[in-house]
């Protein structure tokens, strides 16, 4: 594909671009990709994941682990959807009394 020195010379200079060179340079700006002349860029860096404080930064931190006053908004009706399982019956099994525990024994 052509370079980028190269089209900048011919632009200088007055030159129209091939229309191979307008294609390459029409999908290098749609897809986000460098049209290289063979020469380190710093892209490579620019394209690694974030790290460190980026990283961090990039997400909101949890409210109820720095709140202690934060309560979870569905809570209460978990705590309340066990009791009525519980009261029916339908609970999970505690450890070692399943099933299949019962049938070992």
């Amino acid at each position: 594909m052509a370079s980028t020195l190269v089209n900048l010379v011919k632009k200088v200079q007055g030159i129209t671009l091939t229309r191979a060179e307008k294609v390459a340079a029409a999908s290098a700006r749609i897809f986000g990709t460098h049209i290289g002349n063979g020469l380190q860029s710093g892209r490579k860096e620019l394209r690694k994941n974030l790290a460190g404080p980026q990283y961090m930064s990039w997400y909101v931190r949890p409210i109820g682990k720095t709140d202690p006053l934060f309560e979870k908004p569905n809570e209460e009706d978990r705590v309340t959807k066990l009791q009525r399982l519980s009261r029916r019956g339908k609970t999970t099994p505690k450890k070692g009394s399943g099933k299949r525990a019962l049938k070992k024994k």
